[in-house]
């Protein structure tokens, strides 16, 4: 039995990277398309595409096969859950990376969180 699925979420994806793969295989939930969906809007993967029981995310590199996803940190975990309101909710490497949030009004990054004045548990951090 796995105890944080959206911890092996990011694992593979920053496994995949590193190993310089096209796509990553991750089980299929809600929580996890919901942050597939964020990663392709905000460019760090090219597509991901829902199987029966699995989400193929489709990594993205740059100029000399260098990811787009440099780093990919858990933020709350479920020894830990970290809880932030609307006026603390973080910034990753000054505005250069997102923070994916969920919150009352569903699965947003940082910037949408800040906007709509809404907090929440941060989920993860992506640069």
């Amino acid at each position: 039995m796995m105890t944080d699925p959206i911890a092996d979420m990011l694992t593979r994806l920053r496994n995949a990277s590193l190993a310089k793969l096209d796509r990553a295989e991750i089980p299929l939930s809600k929580l996890k398309l919901s942050i597939a969906k964020i990663l392709k809007e905000e460019g760090y993967v090219t597509d991901y595409e829902v199987g029966e029981k699995t989400i193929t995310v489709f990594l993205r590199y740059g100029r000399g096969r260098a990811g787009a996803i440099v780093g990919i940190r858990r933020s709350s975990r479920p020894g830990r859950r970290l809880y932030v309101g609307s006026d603390k909710v973080p910034t990753v490497h000054n505005g250069l990376g997102i923070a994916i949030l969920s919150t009352s009004s569903g699965v947003m990054t940082d910037r949408d969180a800040r906007a709509k004045g809404v907090g929440g548990e941060v989920i993860c951090e992506v640069w």
